[in-house]
């Protein structure tokens, strides 16, 4: 007799959830981190936008010799 033997691919249940949990925990670390990041950016754009603020406003005090009034 021949016995048919099956080849068997793939994963189990519990390798695809391990995969699932250790995807979940690099998440957990992530993104605190990406939200950190994200902010800090954002203030160095602030900084940045008030410098360049700075800069007009002392060029014009340097062409009128007063600085501007809104």
């Amino acid at each position: 007799m021949k016995r048919l033997v099956q080849n068997k691919r793939g994963f189990t249940l519990i390798e695809l959830l391990i995969v699932v949990a250790i995807i979940g925990i690099l998440a957990a670390i992530a993104i605190p981190q990406f939200s950190s990041y994200r902010q800090k950016a954002y203030n160095s754009a602030a900084q940045t936008d008030l410098r360049n603020i700075k800069t007009v406003f002392d060029a014009y005090h340097y062409d009128f010799q007063q600085y501007p009034t809104f």
